[in-house]
């Protein structure tokens, strides 16, 4: 490596989110999913229940991995889980 040249700059970009105060989305490279069996034993509710609670905007959104596969963040079900009166999607 030729140390003649210095190295390239990294410039600092701001993200859309800091710029027009909208809130900035989670990083969910790290977040694990978990399946409705996890999820109703961290919360105590059935699965009717996570079901019309998700419908009404007052649980996690699930995500659909296959046909027949749903799935939750974790980081959103411990959100949940933390306060669950004041909750919304």
């Amino acid at each position: 490596m030729n140390s003649d040249f210095p190295a390239p700059r990294q410039r600092e970009v701001a993200s859309p989110s800091v710029l027009d105060g909208t809130p900035l989305q989670k990083d969910r490279r790290k977040d694990r999913l978990i399946r409705i069996a996890a999820v109703k034993a961290r919360t105590g509710l059935s699965t009717t229940s996570i079901y019309r609670k998700e419908a009404e905007g007052r649980f996690p959104r699930r995500k659909q991995l296959g046909l027949r596969c749903v799935a939750w963040y974790e980081s959103d079900i411990d959100d949940f889980v933390a306060d669950p009166l004041s909750y919304r999607s």
